[in-house]
């Protein structure tokens, strides 16, 4: 149960990367501001999240069953929060998909919304009305610079993050007339374990359906150029809590927040150029014509970009 004067914070997705990061940060928080409700949908998943959140384990940070693609399931974890009373949600629960769309079923896609899109929705449903009767509260989506620019074979991931950010761009205008923020945080790619895993299983994965240079590009091209990224401009999960922190500590919170700094010539490309010609050629350039060239800039890139020298967070303030 919280203290007094404590904030209730309740994160999704919470077993791994970066909801763990998130919720053992806040509840190690020195002044300790942070009454910590993690949750995840399979308890059984629950070791590693206990192991880092050591002592503070059942005082700070409690655990609880949540599944953002049921509607009981959120309904019945809410209710089970101490008269409902939510001060941050933190949507952070999602899925992943990548590779050919030609060769991705519409199951597998309808999974991904149901998760990252359609999750969100009902978090915010069911504690928005609350917020707005208490006229305060703060709710953070995380979201992912795939949401702003679209990538090459992550089609229905991108999608799913770009239908978020127009349902919280939507939603932040109502909300804050009942003095309620709402927060996206933007990373770029994060070093995890599904992250990990996934780029893992799809080199070796077959791709019915997608024709033979597609798949080619896809796995010869797109896969080491991507590889390439995550090396010279990867985060951390620590990054994006420490990151997340600064942002439900501000003042005055952004409404976007990219976590790294290197991205930021990217989304702005986007919107130089309203044909959208610009950043389609560049990036078809990059990775088709300049391949080398691209994989020789990266190798430089991940030189200068040691964590010494990375402004790996944003500023709110």
């Amino acid at each position: 149960m919280a203290s007094s004067g404590q904030k209730v914070v309740l994160i999704t997705g919470c077993s791994s990367g970066i909801g763990l990061r998130i919720a053992v940060l806040l509840a190690k928080d020195e002044k300790k501001r942070y009454h910590v409700i993690a949750t995840m949908r399979d308890l059984k998943k629950k070791d590693k999240l206990v192991e880092a959140a050591g002592d503070v384990y059942g005082k700070s940070l409690m655990l609880l069953p949540l599944d953002v693609c049921s509607d009981e399931s959120v309904k019945h974890c809410i209710n089970s929060v101490k008269d409902r009373h939510i001060d941050i949600l933190i949507n952070n629960a999602g899925v992943g998909l990548l590779g050919p769309v030609e060769s991705i079923s519409m199951e597998e896609m309808k999974r991904v919304f149901e998760t990252n899109f359609f999750g969100v929705v009902r978090m915010i449903k069911e504690v928005m009305p609350d917020m707005k009767k208490r006229r305060a509260g703060h709710i953070v989506v995380m979201s992912s610079v795939m949401g702003l620019q679209g990538v090459v074979f992550n089609d229905v991931y991108t999608a799913s993050k770009f239908a978020m950010e127009g349902f919280c761009e939507s939603m932040a205008v109502q909300l804050l007339k009942f003095n309620v923020h709402l927060s996206m945080i933007e990373p770029g790619p994060v070093h995890t374990e599904f992250e990990t895993k996934m780029m893992e299983d799809v080199a070796k994965m077959e791709y019915p359906g997608a024709d033979a240079d597609t798949v080619r590009y896809f796995k010869d091209v797109y896969l080491p150029s991507s590889k390439d990224i995550f090396e010279a401009m990867g985060q951390t999960p620590e990054d994006i809590a420490k990151c997340t922190k600064k942002v439900i500590e501000s003042s005055n919170p952004r409404f976007r927040n990219l976590t790294n700094s290197l991205y930021t010539p990217i989304v702005a490309m986007k919107y130089a150029d309203e044909t959208g010609g610009l950043s389609v050629n560049t990036f078809y350039n990059l990775l088709f014509n300049f391949g080398p060239l691209m994989h020789i800039t990266m190798s430089i890139l991940k030189c200068l970009t040691c964590s010494c020298l990375r402004r790996r967070t944003i500023s709110p303030n």
